[in-house]
């Protein structure tokens, strides 16, 4: 049992939106595929990975320094203790090896990139969806194929007006979800809570919106705006400050009121402990999102469930950055609180399966093996034309 192909390639996923701190006119991701020499039906097992929006592709770190340890590692450092997979944690391991700690930067990137597509591999040779593996194995034997997803967009872009943001957000509840996220901080306090009302007489109640600032705010305009906030009793008020300045949000939390999150651009369980202790984080009404395939993927996300726990955090408390597979994976399987969904942007790699039925905004899975992304029609027909 060993792998005998690795492929990178950079996909473009441009467009003209904006959040409140970048725009999304060049992004692109990196896209990768991990042949074995494992057959299932005389075709050969192939593992698909890729990244979430808001970081650029790592092409250069997984061609001239990642994948050259997987293609020069010994095959038994890859496998289980049986020989009768693959070992993710073993993986892991091999990609990180003389890699100093701290500074995660756009490494966690890459390895996550190629731990998605691993695990993929794994839950295929087991004949299973990654959920139902995950959950026998790492969880507590109990997995759904129905898990909690909102909609997220409300995206800047030129000409965007209001009436167009509620066009966009009804569509969103014509698919099936009831909980929507918008963008906030790329325009005055004033024309925000312009926009926020106009969608909170859409949705019908605060709980159903969550308004994410990108980090845009420094303490007086994060403070600010959630005083102005407040009263609409909001599900979240996301990412007001710089990620990793945990006093500002700490300072933010003793004033604000109603549920915080953020977690989305930590990248190691180290950073996301940091959040948990420092940020004042309160474990019954805030939420974290932190993102597999950004922070070295689901073996490193494992040590931060488990560190979560450790501190009296329950994973429902989880809603994953992201908007892809691996994230619905892990919320049917580990017990995480839902799962972030782009249904009109970041295609083809955003959603679930396309017979995924959503009422209520809850996904209903249909049966697929490993990640799903084969009954994911354009998202299948895409790795095809990037690895035939």
């Amino acid at each position: 049992m060993k792998i005998i192909d690795i492929q990178e390639k950079t996909f473009s996923i441009s467009s003209d939106i904006k959040n409140a701190y970048i725009s999304f006119a060049k992004m692109d991701c990196s896209v990768v595929a991990i042949k074995t020499d494992v057959k299932i039906n005389g075709d050969n097992v192939v593992g698909y990975g890729f990244h979430s929006n808001g970081r650029y592709a790592v092409s250069e770190l997984l061609t001239k320094r990642f994948i050259p340890r997987l293609n020069e590692a010994n095959e038994k450092d890859l496998l289980n203790d049986e020989g009768n997979n693959f070992s993710p944690e073993k993986i892991s391991k091999v990609l990180m090896q003389n890699e100093k700690p701290g500074g995660h930067g756009e490494r966690s990137t890459a390895v996550g990139t190629l731990d998605m597509a691993v695990w993929d591999i794994v839950s295929k040779i087991e004949q299973v969806p990654l959920y139902e593996h995950i959950a026998k194995k790492y969880g507590n034997g109990k997995f759904t194929n129905k898990i909690f997803v909102y909609a997220a967009g409300g995206y800047y872009y030129p000409g965007k007006d209001i009436p167009m943001l509620l066009d966009e957000m009804k569509s969103y509840l014509d698919l099936g979800f009831t909980t929507v996220k918008m963008k906030i901080g790329g325009a005055s306090l004033k024309e925000d809570l312009k926009r926020i009302e106009s969608v909170l007489k859409l949705v019908g109640d605060g709980k159903n919106l969550c308004v994410d600032a990108n980090g845009r705010f420094d303490l007086k305009t994060a403070v600010e705006y959630g005083r102005a906030m407040e009263p609409y009793n909001l599900k979240w008020y996301e990412e007001a400050g710089d990620p990793l300045d945990y006093q500002l949000n700490s300072e933010l939390s003793k004033s604000y009121k109603n549920g915080l999150a953020t977690g989305e651009n930590l990248f190691s369980m180290q950073d996301s402990r940091n959040l948990i202790r420092y940020g004042g984080m309160r474990s019954d009404i805030d939420w974290l999102q932190f993102d597999c395939s950004l922070s070295y993927g689901l073996v490193e996300y494992l040590k931060t469930l488990n560190m979560m726990k450790k501190n009296n955090w329950s994973s429902s408390r989880v809603i994953p950055h992201g908007g892809h597979q691996i994230s619905c994976n892990i919320a049917a399987g580990l017990n995480l609180g839902g799962n972030e969904i782009y249904p009109s942007l970041f295609q083809p790699f955003g959603g679930f399966p396309d017979s995924s039925l959503v009422e209520d905004s809850y996904v209903t899975f249909p049966k697929f093996i490993g990640m799903g992304y084969e009954n994911k029609e354009k998202l299948n027909t895409l790795f095809k034309k990037l690895f035939n």
